[in-house]
Parts: structure tokens; C-alpha cells; sequence
């Protein structure tokens, strides 16, 4: 594994933190291969989540400029290139049957906002500021940017984000709801670890459960949604996890689940 991108798992937690502290975590050619190859570990290992965070003062700035300036005669192939590493890679993230929670300890901006917000659960600092940057040197969104913006704070908020290119505090993504929680910047990395270790813990077979049915809530009718909800729940009923709890709520005890 490269050290752009590096890997661990800890107490069944699989951790991916981007590692570049000096260039802002940008996304270069070499951090695409990087990333490809950690999240296809993460998708090949029995863990029961995933814990994505950064090195550094920022989280991710985005796509490596110095990179683009050098290929600008060929940035549209370079573009191909990085993207046709990362659109599947960003998919397998999406695809994860696990939770996965983002810890944002700096700023984003660029493709960052797709690594950030494409979490099931997104942490940051309450220092943090998020910016589009897109529009600033005549590009469009990648990585999942504009889907992630759009879901968590609606399409009409999203456009003028990635439009007008203004910074947004901490405070305005959460109440916007494109961050889920915020943390002091020395409390950020432990509650991560915490939640993500909780969860891990968890009955994880109910936590995919629970992932797919609200990633696809907006694509079914209600009837269809209902259905859905019927199989899933039957699903668990018919999973140990669901005798384990139950009987860990009458004895007022902590359950002890099986992570499959």
C-alpha cells in the first residue's frame, strides 16, 4: 500500500486516511491509485465499519492543480484517467454494506466534498470550512460532489454553493445538514473512533439493512418502500442478531452480535 493513502484495521474498524498533509491531500494521479487500491482492501476485509479521515490542517483541496497545469494540453485525458480510477471506487465506498463515517478535520473543497460527504455519517471540526472551487478555475463537479451536495442540503442549496464559490463555515453545513455532527478540533478524532467502534460492534447485519433502505427511500413509491421494509426486517428476524438482542434487552445486559 502507498503511503498517500494509508490503512488500518482497529477493533474492527477499517480506517482510510489520506496522507499528503503538505499538498492539502490533493487529488493527484499517484492519490487516485492510492485510494483505488485501499478502498478495494477495505471492500475485500471483514470489518464491521469504515473510518475515513486526514492527515494534516485540511481534509482534501481537491484536484491537484500543479498537475492540471502541467497536462493542460491533455487535461481532458488526465481527467479520464483519474476518474476512471475513482468513479468505481467511489461506488464500492457507496456500496459498502458497513457504515462509513467521514471525520473532516480541515478544510474541503473539490473533489474533497465527494471523499467527505459521501459517509453514511459525517463528523467534522466545528473550525472547518467547506468550499466548492469548481467554478473558480472553470470546471464542473466530480467525485460525487453535486449528488452528496444535493441529498444533504437539497439541489437549489447546492447550486449556490458550488456556483458562487463562497467558503461555508462549520456551523452553516450543519445546520444546512451536509454535516451530521460537530466536535472541538482536539475531540474530533477520538469521537470518530468511538462511534465507528460502536457501530462496528454493532448487529451489523440490521445496520445494512438500515443503510440501504434510506440510500434508496427516494427511488421507490411508498408501497414499493414498504415492501422493502417488510423483507429487511424479516430478514433480520430470521438473523441471530435478533434473538441475541432481544434477549440482551430483558436481561438488561450489553448484546453481543455477530458481525454476518
Amino acid at each position: 500500500m502507498s503511503e498517500m493513502v494509508l490503512w488500518e484495521i482497529r477493533n474492527g474498524v477499517g480506517h482510510i486516511v489520506l496522507n499528503q498533509p503538505d499538498q492539502g491531500n490533493v487529488i493527484s494521479t499517484p492519490m487516485a491509485h492510492a485510494l483505488a487500491a485501499v478502498v478495494e482492501q477495505a471492500h475485500r476485509t471483514d470489518i464491521g465499519a469504515v473510518l475515513i479521515s486526514a492527515s494534516g490542517k485540511q481534509f482534501c483541496v481537491g484536484g491537484d492543480i500543479r498537475e492540471f497545469v502541467q497536462n493542460r494540453e491533455q487535461l481532458p485525458q488526465l481527467i479520464a484517467e483519474i476518474l476512471g480510477l475513482l468513479n468505481p471506487t467511489m461506488q464500492t465506498l457507496a456500496n459498502l454494506p458497513v457504515p462509513v463515517i467521514s471525520a473532516i478535520q480541515g478544510s474541503l473543497g473539490g473533489g474533497g466534498l465527494g471523499l467527505g460527504l459521501c459517509a453514511d455519517i459525517v463528523l467534522a471540526s466545528n473550525q472547518v470550512f467547506l468550499r466548492g472551487g469548481y467554478s473558480a478555475i472553470g470546471l464542473s463537479p466530480d467525485l460525487g460532489s453535486s449528488y452528496y451536495l444535493s441529498r444533504r442540503a437539497g439541489a437549489a442549496r447546492a447550486k449556490y454553493l458550488l456556483m458562487s464559490n463562497r467558503p461555508i463555515s462549520a456551523q452553516e453545513c450543519l445546520r444546512l445538514g451536509i454535516f451530521d455532527a460537530l466536535h472541538e478540533p482536539h475531540e474530533l478524532a477520538a469521537q470518530a473512533c468511538q462511534l465507528a467502534e460502536e457501530l462496528a460492534a454493532g448487529a451489523t447485519n440490521s445496520l445494512a439493512h438500515i443503510k440501504k433502505l434510506c440510500d434508496s427511500a427516494h427511488s421507490h413509491d411508498l408501497q414499493q418502500h414498504l415492501q422493502r421494509e417488510q423483507q429487511a426486517i424479516t430478514d433480520c428476524a430470521i438473523h441471530p442478531n435478533s434473538r441475541e438482542g432481544i434477549a440482551a434487552f430483558l436481561e438488561k445486559r450489553q448484546p453481543g452480535f455477530q458481525r454476518n
